[in-house]
């Protein structure tokens, strides 16, 4: 008999997790398969804080929430702010736990669909059937780099997400290309590492270090849900002003924690600036900006970011002639599925079609309750017929 389930989840982040728990919890027969918070484990420092509070949880069902583990682990929400990556992590793998999420830890290299039904193909040579498929793909497969990032010799450059370990670059000069919270964070984790000098150079004006509150969200989160297809149903003009919100709280006020670990002593902002010209020289690297400054820098870290391109995942390369996309991002039906019947996508992939926050964990437990309860309906979104079930 051929390894099947109805419902197979590529990917063991915050989404899938979401995705994963709430289907079962739906009675749906489901497989999740991926390294279990790989990207958060690997490509985020062990050291770094989040910006969220114990209010953001992955439970569509609201019972394991972020709030729940506090009260589990006899910890206080109080005792930690600003909340500490790992205690974030402890509470995925309790999550994990608590919902009964057996991992198949393989990975999934290829998926194709050669009739009703999806096949799904392992590192290790195997297969799984499904009858329907939700991608939960991470960021880690949509860097936005600059053109010229490949001037830069590879020992000599890093994105945020591979830079994770600091120590080799005590007394270093490092460039940091960017201005949102991941480059202040980085040049605060820097100089805790004792980097010689950090240069932070963005486009953007000097962004305020403020405590902000992010309960701005939640009425957006709450229309979606009670509203198929709430924002992509807005008008454009209510889109940008929503989106520049988000902006504004999100990117240009930033966490007043860092203001003490970024002294003036080491690093040096760059506001309202691009670079213009590089040189790499036998040991360093030159980069002119366009206010005509000269920065030298042993190592250039890229914090700019991450920009949807589905053709990136390269699972999805077998069907990708099957979704239609714009602008990198699948089009997306009310319920996260694809042009490909019985395909869904959540997570970042799917912030066109859903708004800013379905890049951030608070879309979690909403985006799982739509796209499940969209596989659920009938007939389907957008008039499909529902895949046979496959042998």
């Amino acid at each position: 008999m051929p390894d099947r389930t109805d419902l197979l989840v590529v990917g063991a982040g915050p989404y899938a997790y979401s995705a994963a728990a709430f289907a079962r919890e739906n009675g749906i027969e489901t497989r999740i398969v991926g390294h279990p918070m790989a990207f958060w484990r690997r490509h985020m420092p062990a050291d770094m804080f989040l910006r969220s509070g114990p209010d953001w949880h992955l439970d569509g069902s609201g019972e394991h929430t972020f709030e729940a583990f506090f009260e589990d682990r006899g910890l206080s929400p109080g005792d930690f702010d600003p909340i500490p990556i790992s205690v974030f992590l402890d509470y995925t793998e309790w999550f994990r736990e608590c919902k009964r999420l057996d991992l198949d830890e393989r990975l999934v290299t290829g998926l194709a669909k050669p009739n009703a039904c999806f096949v799904a193909t392992m590192d290790d040579g195997t297969t799984i059937t499904a009858d329907q498929v939700l991608a939960a793909p991470g960021v880690g497969h949509f860097l936005n780099l600059p053109q010229w990032y490949a001037d830069i010799p590879p020992a000599r450059r890093s994105h945020t997400c591979d830079l994770v370990s600091f120590d080799s670059l005590a007394g270093a000069r490092v460039v940091i290309i960017g201005g949102r919270q991941s480059a202040y964070e980085w040049a605060a984790l820097l100089s805790d590492h004792d980097a010689e000098h950090v240069d932070v150079v963005h486009r953007h004006g000097t962004p305020t270090f403020a405590k902000v509150s992010w309960g701005f969200v939640d009425q957006y989160v709450d229309q979606t849900l009670t509203h198929r297809g709430w924002w992509r149903g807005l008008p454009v003009e209510r889109q940008r002003a929503i989106a520049a919100e988000f902006w504004q709280v999100g990117r240009l006020t930033l966490e007043p924690w860092l203001v003490p670990r970024i002294p003036d002593t080491v690093v040096t902002s760059h506001p309202g600036c691009a670079v213009v010209g590089t040189a790499v020289g036998d040991h360093d690297v030159t980069l002119t900006l366009s206010d005509g400054a000269v920065l030298t820098a042993d190592h250039v870290v890229f914090a700019s970011g991450y920009r949807a391109d589905l053709a990136r995942v390269p699972y999805l390369g077998g069907v990708g002639d099957r979704i239609s996309v714009t602008d990198g991002f699948p089009v997306l039906t009310e319920g996260f599925e694809t042009s490909l019947a019985g395909l869904y996508v959540t997570g970042f992939a799917s912030t066109r079609d859903f708004g800013p926050f379905y890049g951030f964990t608070k879309g979690c437990p909403s985006a799982a309750r739509i796209a499940i309860a969209d596989m659920m309906r009938e007939p389907r979104s957008g008039g499909q017929e529902r895949p046979g079930v496959c042998a």
